[in-house]
Parts: C-alpha cells; sequence; structure tokens
C-alpha cells in the first residue's frame, strides 16, 4: 500500500510538473539575448527609478524586434521581446516593418492586433467592459504571453539574457 502511494504522488508531481500555463510559443524569436547595460549611463536613466522602462535595440540580422525592460523594484527588472507573440506578422507600416510593441504603463500594447498585456508579468489582458479584446482569434487557438527574457541585477548592471 505504501508503495502505491508513493508512485501515485510521484505520478502526480510529474503529470503537474509539464503542465505550464500557456503552450510553448512558435513565434518565439531566434535570437541570442546576451546584453548587459550599466544603469549609470544616461541613456538608461528611466530605469533608475521603480516602474521605469527603457527600450532597447537588437542586432538587425534577429527575429527579434527589441526589448522592452521594465523596473519591477529597486532589485526586480523584467525584459520582454517586442515582437508581438500572437500575430507578428499582422502588420507592417509605412517602412515595410513589422509593429513593435509599446508601453502604455500600466500595459504593454499591440496597437495592430488590439493586445493588451500586463506590464508586470506578461499575460495578455482580456477585458470585454473596457474594449480591450484581441482582434485575432482567441477561440481556438492559443493566446500567448509576452516573450520573456531572464534578468540578473548587480546593484548597477542589468544583465538581459535567454
Amino acid at each position: 500500500m505504501k508503495k502505491f502511494v508513493i508512485l501515485l504522488v510521484l505520478f502526480i508531481a510529474m503529470v503537474f510538473q509539464g503542465c505550464g500555463k500557456y503552450p510553448v510559443n512558435p513565434n518565439y524569436p531566434n535570437a541570442m539575448i546576451n546584453i548587459t547595460i550599466n544603469l549609470n549611463q544616461v541613456d538608461y536613466y528611466d530605469l533608475r527609478v521603480v516602474s521605469g522602462y527603457a527600450y532597447l535595440t537588437s542586432d538587425p540580422l534577429s527575429t527579434s524586434r527589441g526589448i522592452i525592460v521594465y523596473r519591477l523594484s529597486q532589485e526586480e527588472f523584467v525584459a520582454y521581446d517586442r515582437l508581438p507573440p500572437n500575430e507578428p506578422n499582422a502588420c507592417t507600416d509605412s517602412q515595410g516593418y513589422t509593429t513593435r510593441l509599446v508601453v502604455e504603463s500600466p500595459y504593454v500594447v499591440d496597437h495592430c492586433n488590439n493586445a493588451y498585456y500586463n506590464i508586470l508579468n506578461g499575460d495578455i489582458i482580456i477585458n470585454e467592459e473596457f474594449d480591450m479584446m484581441p482582434s485575432f482569434p482567441i477561440d481556438s487557438v492559443p493566446v500567448y504571453p509576452l516573450i520573456q527574457y531572464h534578468t540578473s541585477f548587480n546593484g548597477y548592471e542589468l544583465h538581459i539574457y535567454n
């Protein structure tokens, strides 16, 4: 009986370990991200305060559209790719570039697809009352959160990587 209970607990643990909140995003950019920025530089002045954000450019040959860096607290940062995670190639601007996500605090917004994302955790926000409904289909198609990168902070330098 003890063996059965132990096996049952192990089986349940394995099942739940494989379950994520979202499925794997097939639109994940094929880009090597390894950036270190010094917050003492003038370019990153806005990141010195909590809720400050900055846009970083990416390699032109990369499938990334740049990075949004947001300061959550004195010690915590989040970094998201500016590639729209659900419909990345739905719209192009006048120069032929596809759209990028922009910060409209407290959201990250994809204006092409009318999609709003929580800047704190990257989750998509769907709220019919405030007309925050994405224009892409959501009934049968998985809806993905923002593409997030790892960050580490040592007090003055922020390292962003995947």
